[in-house]
């Protein structure tokens, strides 16, 4: 799929991972949506963009304000072809602490955002991109979603986190298959240590032991690299149903 004159939406797209998307998106000459739930944030980024910007204000775990975002974007700009899914939450809490046992309100939110939140934005997403004609290839559309390196090997109090986003990799195939023959394409990218507000609000000592982790290049990612990678997912036409570890090959120790 080509991103000129294609429309892209982006959850969390006012910062980080989704910001870095929103605008690299918007620099392919496609039209981009930022669902963000701050609003004030989200028309910032529409504003450096342009016109080929929508700002909406939208909770992902809200069902029925999530489906009038995507209606708002196809009847701004006529159709989805894309939706990456970059909107997402990180508190650490063990499961017994001093305190007591870990709140199980925070372990629902948690997963509430990353996980529900995601397979919102994606079954809506793919329902108006049934609609689209399909181009050339037969496509109508990608569908990309944000795992983390703690999927896989997730520290000391990411219990929610962890298991929210393994949620987020587990549902990628399935995803996939339940599409195959629609013309519609699920790929997962799997981050490691990037340097976005939630990595910044960390304690020094916390970066330092994580970027400690990184063999090769030993530094943080830039979140215009994981936008490289969602340009490629969708150019790729042959990729799909894949979790792609980003991560210059951090792996995670206990803590």
């Amino acid at each position: 799929m080509n991103f000129a004159g294609s429309t892209a939406v982006v959850s969390g797209g006012a910062s980080g991972l989704g910001r870095a998307t929103a605008c690299r998106i918007a620099a392919e000459r496609a039209n981009v949506a930022i669902l963000d739930r701050s609003y004030e944030a989200a028309q910032a980024v529409a504003a450096e963009i342009g016109d080929a910007a929508l700002a909406l204000e939208v909770d992902v775990t809200d069902g029925a304000a999530t489906e009038a975002a995507i209606s708002t974007a196809l009847h701004r700009f006529g159709a989805v072809h894309v939706a990456v899914c970059c909107a997402g939450i990180a508190p650490a809490d063990r499961v017994v602490s001093r305190a007591g046992p870990a709140s199980l309100d925070v372990f629902r939110n948690v997963v509430d955002v990353n996980l529900v939140g995601t397979f919102n934005v994606l079954r809506l997403a793919a329902a108006a991109m049934l609609a689209n004609e399909p181009d050339a290839c037969g496509e109508r559309g990608v569908l990309i979603t944000t795992a983390s390196g703690a999927a896989f090997d997730g520290q000391i109090g990411q219990a929610a986190y962890a298991a929210s986003k393994a949620g987020v990799a587990g549902m990628t195939l399935p995803l996939a298959r339940d599409l195959a023959g629609k013309g519609i394409r699920v790929n997962t990218i799997a981050p490691g240590l990037f340097a976005t507000p939630l990595v910044a609000g960390m304690s020094d000592d916390v970066r330092e032991s994580l970027l400690d982790m990184i063999p090769e290049p030993r530094r943080m990612g830039d979140p215009a690299e994981f936008a490289d990678l969602v340009v490629h997912i969708v150019s790729n036409k042959y990729l799909n149903a894949e979790t792609i570890r980003l991560d210059a090959a951090m792996r995670m120790t206990a803590r």
